[in-house]
């Protein structure tokens, strides 16, 4: 009878029905670490390069592109999906966390979409050209064009607005403000 009873209280105590809203966090929460997470190392991608050899240019570009395609774009679609489930089941749109957040992960979409996708395809091919334009000799940063360097520099600045863009939703997530 003993055995019984603490079976049963360890039941209890592990229960493994999962509902639709937990799981809906899960997604969205891992997607969230392996599609935007991976955004974060582009900050350092284009110093890294530029200590190997500017000939290392296009491949940044090229990863970029990548990440914001293959990564970034689908999360973003998964993260919209499960957090708009996650409102209608547990909360109002009118809430200020719940329409900040919404509002910054369309402005991190519209970046991506608009800019950084399209930067990183003029970019990587101006780079390259220039790289063989210069033939095998020694090349640095100051003998790209300026029309390259300006387009890599506002891309870094963009860059580190919408690191810090993410982090604000997460903030806002976590802390939900106002709740």
């Amino acid at each position: 009878m003993g055995l019984d009873i603490v079976r049963a209280q360890m039941i209890e105590a592990l229960p493994l029905a999962v509902t639709t809203y937990d799981l809906s966090v899960f997604v969205h929460i891992t997607v969230v670490m392996v599609g935007f997470g991976a955004t974060f190392a582009e900050a350092i991608m284009f110093p890294v390069a530029l200590q190997v050899g500017v000939r290392h240019l296009p491949y940044v570009h090229r990863l970029q592109l990548a990440i914001n395609q293959r990564l970034a774009t689908p999360a973003l679609v998964i993260v919209l999906a499960t957090g708009i489930y996650q409102v209608t089941q547990r909360w109002e749109f009118d809430q200020f966390w719940i329409s900040a957040a919404l509002l910054v992960v369309v402005v991190i979409g519209g970046l991506n979409g608009a800019y950084f996708i399209p930067a990183d395809r003029r970019l990587g091919p101006m780079v390259e050209g220039e790289i063989a334009a210069a033939g095998d000799g020694q090349i640095g940063l100051s003998d790209l064009s300026d029309e390259y360097q300006r387009g890599a520099r506002l891309e870094g600045i963009v860059g580190a607005i919408t690191g810090l863009l993410l982090i604000v939703v997460v903030y806002l997530m976590v802390v939900k403000p106002g709740a």
